[in-house]
């Protein structure tokens, strides 16, 4: 299992038009073969800051089982609008 984490910085002004886009595109990621668990986060002290936390089977699960496909690029068109920059994304494994 590996937990994505992006890192998401929106447009001051624009998070509530961001969470209602994450919360109609999320579809796009929740049917994706190897996701384990999805949630987003938001900053207390910082509103315009989110993070996405995914939990996949694998980093190839969420590369190809879902990078490469035309979800993922509906799912961009939705939230992307929004980004202040792009996102930080990266993976992390859990130590034994």
């Amino acid at each position: 299992m590996v937990l994505e984490i992006a890192e998401i910085s929106i447009t001051p002004g624009r998070e509530a038009a961001f969470v209602q886009a994450y919360r109609e595109a999320r579809k796009h990621v929740a049917v994706s073969p190897g996701l384990r668990s999805m949630r987003m986060t938001r900053g207390v002290e910082s509103p315009n800051r989110f993070v996405l936390l995914i939990e996949w089977d694998s980093v190839e699960a969420h590369e190809q089982g879902f990078r490469e496909t035309e979800r993922f690029a509906a799912w961009r068109e939705a939230i992307g609008p929004y980004f202040a920059e792009p996102p930080r994304v990266e993976h992390f494994a859990d130590i034994d």
